[in-house]
């Protein structure tokens, strides 16, 4: 239990530092030099806070490891938090090839927001399932992360050059998609707000339905908006749900899922509604200033970069260790499972990337368009596939 007390300390001062480090970097728009290699005094400090933040993260990681006697990347909370963690292991990297403080500015809150996402979901330690306890978990997992944490500052630099280089001043399709992109952003927000004043109220509401001749029972955390097919309320005082889930959605907990999806798009439209209402333009428009002193030759730089190292990590851990742990576990080395075709999807996707900056001469824009979308793939596969979509890897 002491360690279990020392590790979630130290996740929680792992965040508060990157948190800290933010606005440090954020300092460094005054910094009116056009030298990245030259670093000032706030963009030393940010480095210095991101870096004992992730050994702060890194004590989480082993101290965990300890308690629960198996590398803590078996359910959604330990797989995303070591997400977050390989986010910020290949900020650092790259940070020390390119000296892009504002880089931080961007990548940090975006890690922050995956860490406090992670957060949402139950933190206990549970024994492995069967098909979990192989060494190929470690090896499996991690390099999977390792790389999706390297593609992750390919989409933060996509999403600068992008900022940057389309003209705010008129409307067009590019502009409405990029404010799409940053929406999308408020809704993880929205998620994360709204469950966390839930939590904090210790709400709860649990419903009865039934599933073939048996009657399950499903304990929501927010409000009922929707509630499971032919389900009864039996929680007393608390808000009746509207409607009922569609039948088409199948899977445990599926109406829980939906209800907190609806939860998290309300929220993160107000959010980004009130946000609008302040600064009276969209939000793409108001931080394009804020990019001025940043050069785009180099955000595209660091953008092809980070794809050819992370693209052969992800190679590596998504499909060939992927391929080798299905086989033992499941007698195949591929099928068509959900996760292992997204899986495919993303390879096949970056690998198009690759092949269009190279051959075809796909460089500045339409590489960070691209370089935003591959991330987009990756937290699909992620959010959707491991919760709505019933599969073989369910069980994370």
């Amino acid at each position: 239990m002491d360690l279990l007390n020392l590790s979630s300390t130290m996740l929680y001062t792992a965040f508060l530092l990157y948190l800290a480090a933010t606005f440090f970097f954020g300092a460094t728009i005054r910094d009116k030099r056009t030298d990245n290699k030259k670093v000032g005094k706030a963009g030393n400090i940010g480095i210095t806070l991101t870096i004992i933040g992730f050994a702060a993260q890194l004590v989480y990681f082993i101290t965990r490891w300890i308690a629960g006697g198996h590398a803590p990347v078996g359910n959604m909370f330990e797989f995303i938090t070591f997400l977050g963690m390989s986010m910020i292991l290949a900020f650092i990297i790259i940070y020390f090839i390119y000296k892009l403080s504002f880089l931080g500015l961007f990548a940090l809150p975006i890690v922050m927001v995956i860490i406090a996402y992670g957060s949402m979901f139950p933190t206990e330690i549970a024994p492995l399932v069967p098909t979990l306890q192989s060494h190929w978990l470690y090896i499996h997992v991690t390099t999977v992360a390792l790389g999706q944490g390297i593609l992750f500052i390919s989409m933060a630099a996509g999403l600068m050059y992008l900022i940057k280089q389309i003209d705010q001043t008129v409307r067009s399709k590019k502009n409405i998609w990029l404010e799409v992109v940053i929406y999308t952003l408020f809704l993880f927000i929205g998620f994360i707000v709204i469950t966390s004043t839930f939590s904090l109220l210790n709400y709860s509401a649990t419903f009865e339905y039934p599933v073939g001749t048996n009657v399950a029972t499903s304990e929501y955390n927010l409000p009922a908006i929707t509630s499971p097919k032919d389900g009864t309320l039996i929680t007393e005082g608390v808000m009746e749900p509207l409607f009922e889930t569609p039948t088409w959605m199948q899977g445990a907990d599926a109406a829980k899922k939906f209800n907190t999806v609806i939860w998290s798009f309300l929220t993160g439209t107000i959010l980004y509604g009130l946000v609008r209402l302040i600064i009276r333009k969209r939000v793409g428009a108001k931080l394009q200033p804020l990019l001025k002193n940043v050069k785009a030759d180099l955000l595209d730089e660091i953008m092809y970069r980070s794809v050819t190292i992370g693209f052969p990590v992800f190679t590596l851990g998504g499909l060939i260790f992927a391929a080798i742990w299905a086989q033992e576990a499941w007698g195949r080395f591929w099928g068509w499972d959900p996760k292992e075709v997204w899986a495919l999807v993303t390879w096949l996707f970056y690998a198009a990337f690759l092949h269009l900056r190279i051959s075809r001469g796909w460089h500045g824009e339409r590489s960070a368009w691209l370089a935003v979308i591959g991330f987009a793939i990756i937290m699909f596969n992620l959010i959707v596939v491991n919760l709505v979509i019933a599969g073989l890897h369910s069980y994370a």
